[in-house]
């Protein structure tokens, strides 16, 4: 069995670095192709398929949380054609699940997150997922007011006139909510796609490789009339905000929806028990070639609103829904080479290099091979993959690309195999820097120990630190990186912030280098200094300390609200040779806690850290609250058993209110809430003053704040 085919609790977290940090790169390079250029470089079904595993990987392990991870981020950016428009509420993508036997564990993770029995009814419904361009429609009066692109989920592009060059999106309904906001995908069906292609070629333009593209390539044009004279399609599958209730479920206020005037697939139907999706799920595959539309999938929603409402939303997607994907598809083709690449954590990690290949409709020609064991044929536990059978430069390998996305190697066709062929001799030896590379007890891979010497640690931390969901500083792309570096102007972040000042003092012109010009230096410079101020989690995640991901530095950052508290802790379990506070704070623990100390108390790595420091203004963190709350910035703690809801969702529901959650009893602490068999963490707060409530209580604080 291949690495990337065990499960998530059979893996290491070595392992699960590894293909978290690939993943990362691999999506955030996908999701330019498909959200800026409209030039997809990976199927929507690899897509979808690459950021599910990355969401499950880093559920499971946070501490891991990758470089440019892109899970907390739903698409990209819009593009500077067109005016920004901020969603009144975030439009969100879905999990997916990539079998049936996943949507088993979807629900099961439903009624546990609810505190449902199996035997409890739970209703869902179910429809194709249309492969298209996500779409607001915002009505006021019944008159179509704004329509814009999902971008990013925060702020799309507003296409407004296109939109009303769409035949089947009503202009005005009657008897609608004052104010309305439907959502759908926008679409080109097969037929309408070969005709546009056969009149690009008569009009020696551009054709387009699928109708996907096709459509997005029509909705964002900058000139309506071009839009209207594209046929484009559009299904509504939901709404944003609205100023009345539709219904009280889903597929009754998506019949309303209907009524209004738009078009909702015909396929939606009600699900009342797993066998009925399943049964759906198996019933619009064999539809899926006669539908004249592309569907990847097929999407399952919780019927009950007041579920979906008590469910709610992770960062990037509703827990109510689950998209189930279409299997993907495997080929054969030529390992030419397996190269060595050095991560910022000093990881050795190998990649395939292939004699390109087309599977499912992407040409592929690269492909992980995660670590040793995984290039020797065995697993980190021992456990054979591929029979035992290593992987050899000319092998003929096969490529499969289904759940675990990145394409990997899963199989080797040994009768091809050259008699002269000989093992891969994995290095001991750090490529970029020459230091030796070791392997710890435990560990699955091997890392570089040449740490803040190593060029390779130093170019992907200052990768790193300007990524998006870091210091997002536009300009500094991986390429512009890489020059200043070999330029030697820029070694660490705090380099990047006196960037101005060292091209002045070594006389570097940097507008008179290839590439540049007085604008994009002055503009790049500019971008620079409006990044001096920074949110404290914002910073710490751009640090890039081993196994502080961006969840981690987000909740850090609630629970200590400033980098000085935070760093005053940090520096009182060094002194002190104690173990930290930091660990008591909700999905941090010992390992994360000791990570973020041993980085602090390397005399280099504080140097740097403090040198960066000097340079910035950071911003304490601000509570995700709609408005204030009693719960507010206050630290709790849940202990013994919740009768009337489950954990999961009281700790849900508090963060929501602006709460911090903690996994353990201090001075600290602002409220203990104990349900039965409370034990041990009921008498510290006792004995520290620490108010302590019962389950009714907190459900009655509840309610007082939703009032």
């Amino acid at each position: 069995m291949a690495i990337f085919d065990i499960p998530l609790d059979q893996l290491s977290e070595a392992e699960a670095g590894r293909e978290i940090k690939k993943l990362s790169a691999a999506i955030d390079d996908a999701n330019r192709a498909y959200y800026q250029q409209d030039q997809p470089t990976i199927t929507d079904a690899e897509y979808d398929s690459q950021k599910r595993r990355l969401e499950s990987l880093e559920n499971k392990f946070p501490e891991s949380a990758a470089a440019d991870s892109p899970t907390k981020r739903v698409g990209a950016p819009p593009s500077k054609g067109f005016k920004k428009v901020n969603h009144a509420k975030r439009m969100l993508s879905l999990d997916n699940a990539l079998n049936l036997g996943e949507l088993n564990e979807f629900i099961t993770r439903v009624r546990r997150f609810l505190g449902m029995d199996s035997s409890d009814p739970l209703e869902f419904t179910s429809e194709p997922k249309i492969d298209g361009l996500s779409l607001s429609l915002v009505y006021r009066n019944g008159k179509l007011f704004q329509a814009a692109t999902r971008g990013d989920g925060v702020v799309g592009e507003e296409v407004t006139q296109n939109v009303m060059m769409m035949g089947d999106i009503p202009k005005s309904i009657a008897n609608a909510p004052n104010h309305l906001e439907i959502r759908g995908e926008a679409h080109m069906a097969h037929a309408d796609f070969a005709e546009l292609n056969e009149k690009q070629i008569a009009n020696n333009g551009k054709t387009f490789a699928n109708p996907r593209n096709a459509a997005a390539g029509s909705l964002r044009q900058l000139d309506p009339q071009q839009t209207a004279l594209r046929p484009l399609r559009f299904f509504a599958h939901g709404w944003g905000e609205t100023d009345a209730e539709l219904s009280e479920n889903q597929f009754d206020a998506m019949q309303a929806v209907e009524n209004l005037g738009f078009t909702v697939n015909p396929l939606m139907k009600r699900c009342s028990d797993i066998e009925a999706m399943m049964s759906e799920f198996n019933r619009i595959e064999k539809l899926r070639s006669s539908l004249g539309y592309d569907i990847d999938g097929v999407v399952f929603k919780v019927n009950s609103l007041s579920l979906q409402a008590r469910l709610g939303n992770s960062s990037t997607a509703p827990r109510w829904a689950v998209a189930v994907k279409f299997p993907a598809e495997t080929a054969w083709t030529k390992l030419n080479a397996i190269d060595i690449q050095v991560g910022r954590t000093g990881a050795l990690s190998p990649v395939a290099r292939l004699e390109p290949v087309t599977v499912g409709g992407v040409v592929v020609s690269n492909a992980t091979l995660h670590n040793e064991d995984y290039i020797k044929g065995i697993g980190s536990d021992g456990n054979s993959i591929r029979d035992g059978n290593d992987l050899r430069i000319g092998d003929r390998v096969k490529i499969y690309r289904a759940g675990d996305v990145i394409p990997k190697v899963s199989d080797v066709d040994l009768s091809a195999r050259k008699c002269d062929s000989v093992p891969f001799d994995f290095p001991d030896t750090c490529p970029a820097c020459g230091s030796a590379a070791i392997r710890l007890d435990g560990d699955a891979i091997k890392r570089c120990t040449g740490e803040f010497s190593c060029p390779a640690q130093q170019l992907e931390r200052l990768k790193h630190f300007v990524s998006r969901p870091a210091m997002n500083i536009e300009g500094l792309g991986e390429s512009i990186i890489e020059q200043f570096y070999s330029l030697q102007v820029m070694h660490e972040p705090a380099d990047i912030f006196t960037l101005k000042d060292t091209l002045e003092q070594r006389s570097i012109c940097l507008s008179e280098k290839s590439g540049w010009g007085e604008k994009s230096v002055s503009k790049l410079l500019a971008e620079i200094e409006s990044k001096r101020t920074v949110p404290f989690a914002r910073l710490l995640f751009g640090l890039g300390i081993r196994h502080v991901g961006e969840i981690v530095s987000d909740r850090i950052a609630k629970h200590y609200v400033d980098y000085e508290s935070f760093v005053a802790e940090v520096d009182k379990s060094i002194a002190d040779r104690e173990p930290s506070e930091v660990e008591s704070v909700e999905g941090v623990g010992k390992k994360i806690a000791t990570s973020l100390t041993n980085a602090f108390k390397n005399p280099t790595a504080r140097a740097g850290i403090d040198r960066l420091v000097a340079q910035l203004e950071i911003i304490p963190m601000e509570m995700a609250t709609t408005s204030a709350s009693q719960l507010t910035s206050l630290t709790v703690v849940f202990t013994g058993t919740l009768e009337k809801m489950t954990r999961a969702e009281a700790k849900a529901r508090a963060e929501a209110l602006g709460a911090r959650i903690s996994g353990s009893v201090s001075d600290k602490t602002d409220l203990v809430v104990a349900g039965l068999k409370a034990g041990s963490k009921v008498k510290k707060a006792s004995a520290l003053g620490v108010r302590t409530v019962t389950e009714d209580e907190w459900l009655a604080i509840l309610n007082q704040q939703q009032q």
